[in-house]
């Protein structure tokens, strides 16, 4: 049987770059890997981050966002059916951060994916800069996502004090028990910054598993207070565009925005991935991108967020 793992996490936690570690150490294991991009968004941004992945061990696969969720939920079973032909020795699966955790296991209890994966590890990842103040929305996927975890990553160590981390701890145990979710004696908690995975905790998070965790599911439970905006063939110039996100970030006539994501062409027509945040703002180099921006949150704002763009 395929080992699949799902790596998940709040809006702009850090998934992504954990998955990436994550991934390069199976395949210095000589694992071959397929990774599943499954978000709901019409335009997927993180399949064009982990380009530098793809080669002899690993390919990367997606699923056409812009859905409602019955037809996510089918188009998911759908690729899982053709990967598990592949002959992957692992598959890893990124959703969206208000992703329904339920899907993952009610899909894989299904025929035949019952017979053709097992369920390996739930991987958790969630900012060490924890923001203190959540909607009731976004304290239930957050602490839906830790419950189910073999194990949670803290992630952005490197910039987080100390007192940070504490806090955000303390925060998923408040989240856990308002879900009637106890903090288990057994939950792994691990630090990641910067720098590639140590040994040991690669190792344990390996071997990490998950749980299937019991809890009462709210009527918001279905992600439908998040959105997202999507903005196309702007050629803005890379400086105003950071500029109007940390204004924009601050600005609650917007609606409460957790991220921003996308990327912006320099005048030589070299690429950039930007990513936002309440915590940071980071602009990096890329080989190849596209033209858009991508605004998530809650109770969001079309107008007013356009008018930054046209500023």
């Amino acid at each position: 049987m395929v080992k699949i793992d799902l790596i998940t996490g709040f809006l702009g936690s850090g998934k992504t770059t954990f998955l990436k570690k994550y991934a390069k150490r199976l395949m210095e294991q000589g694992q071959n890997i397929g990774i599943l991009e499954n978000d709901f968004g019409a335009v997927n941004v993180d399949m064009m981050l982990l380009q530098e992945l793809e080669g002899e061990q690993c390919e990367l696969e997606m699923i056409s966002g812009g859905c409602d969720p019955e037809t996510h939920r089918r188009r998911f079973r759908t690729k899982l059916i053709a990967m598990g032909m592949c002959g992957y020795d692992r598959v890893l699966v990124e959703p969206s951060g208000i992703y329904d955790m339920d899907e993952f296991f009610d899909v894989l209890h299904e025929e035949p994916l019952d017979r053709w994966y097992e369920i390996g590890n739930v991987i958790a990842v969630v900012d060490a800069r924890l923001e203190d103040a959540l909607s009731p929305e976004a304290e239930y996927l957050l602490a839906s996502q830790a419950a189910n975890a073999g194990c949670m990553i803290l992630s952005k160590c490197d910039t987080a004090t100390e007192e940070q981390r504490r806090n955000t701890i303390a925060h998923l145990k408040r989240s856990l028990t308002a879900l009637g979710c106890k903090q288990r004696a057994d939950q792994k908690v691990l630090c990641e910054g910067a720098e590639p995975l140590p040994d040991q905790d690669f190792a344990t998070i390996l071997s990490c598993g998950y749980h299937i965790a019991s809890y009462e599911k709210p009527d918001f439970a279905k992600g439908q207070s998040f959105e997202s905006l999507y903005f196309l063939d702007m050629h803005l110039d890379g400086d105003a565009v950071t500029a109007a996100v940390k204004k924009m970030l601050k600005d609650p006539s917007c609606g409460h925005i957790f991220r921003v994501k996308g990327f912006l062409q320099n005048s030589d027509g070299t690429w950039l991935e930007i990513n936002a945040t309440q915590q940071e703002i980071t602009r990096k180099p890329i080989a190849n991108g596209q033209d858009v921006l991508i605004v998530i949150g809650e109770k969001l704002v079309e107008d007013a967020i356009r008018a930054y763009w046209k500023g």
